[in-house]
């Protein structure tokens, strides 16, 4: 990336709408949050669809969905559970079709535990991503359908690689990786993980959404960017070197914090 980097954001559809002229003003890219509530999956959500499609009227910017994660993880050994969490990705994957999406995001299986015992059980790494496999495959061969991408973000991951790993054993281009500025920063000062910019550059051009949110190291915070700790010159500089044009998500808790946190990397001549 040459020029500065455009920052997109995470929004609700309410959200946009209060924010819509400032994502209307440069190509931002977006990612709606109404949709990963199974009561909202199980529901009728297209009327939240159609809502977002008039508010994204003159919108230039790429769109897609943060996917149904809650109460489950898509490495399940219960093969009831397994088909449940099957049927919320689809759920995810039928919504981003409506909505012309064209990434859902998808939480890593790899917690803190797994860092410490995954080689202190045989085959034990590629069991879990088999498991993987087992659940995600079809949800992998819709996003193939629909020229959706299927990213996967860091939540407790300790290792940079082994959700890459994952990412790459499905050798699809529906497949791809994403980070959380926060979990990494939370996973470097609270487990001993390394710093943001090394998570970006594990990546590399695999990397194709990032949730960008500020913290402390110790919590998940998505706070306005600039707020925390994180030092966004070696993430933004990391980030240049790519050419896989990530989406750059600001992912924040109070949305109300979104022009600040561009302001402020603009002030740090990072982003616009």
């Amino acid at each position: 990336m040459t020029d500065l980097p455009i920052l997109g954001a995470a929004l609700t559809v309410d959200a946009l709408e209060t924010h819509r002229k400032l994502m209307l003003d440069k190509p931002r890219d977006l990612e709606l949050q109404d949709f990963w509530p199974a009561e909202v999956l199980n529901g009728d959500w297209k009327p939240i669809v159609e809502k977002a499609r008039k508010l994204l009227d003159g919108h230039q910017g790429r769109v897609g969905i943060h996917g149904p994660f809650f109460g489950f993880t898509v490495d399940s050994m219960d093969v009831d559970v397994r088909e449940i969490v099957r049927k919320r990705l689809l759920q995810g994957l039928e919504v981003c079709e409506a909505l012309g999406g064209t990434h859902m995001v998808v939480h890593s299986p790899y917690t803190t535990w797994d860092f410490n015992n995954l080689d202190n059980y045989e085959n034990a790494r590629q069991r879990k991503i088999e498991l993987c496999h087992l659940t995600m495959s079809d949800a992998v061969k819709r996003a193939e359908e629909i020229g959706c991408e299927l990213v996967i973000e860091n939540i407790e991951d300790k290792d940079p690689y082994a959700r890459i790993e994952l990412a790459e054993s499905f050798g699809s281009q529906a497949v791809k990786v994403s980070i959380d500025t926060g979990h990494a920063h939370y996973a470097h000062g609270t487990t001993g993980a390394p710093p943001v910019d090394y998570y970006v550059r594990a990546a590399g051009n695999r990397l194709r959404h990032i949730h960008l949110q500020d913290a402390d190291g110790y919590a998940d915070r998505h706070w306005t960017l600039g707020q925390g700790t994180i030092n966004w010159h070696s993430v933004f500089g990391a980030l240049s070197k790519l050419e896989s044009d990530p989406r750059l998500i600001i992912e924040l808790r109070d949305h109300s914090g979104l022009p600040a946190s561009i302001a402020n990397m603009a002030a740090l001549g990072l982003a616009q």
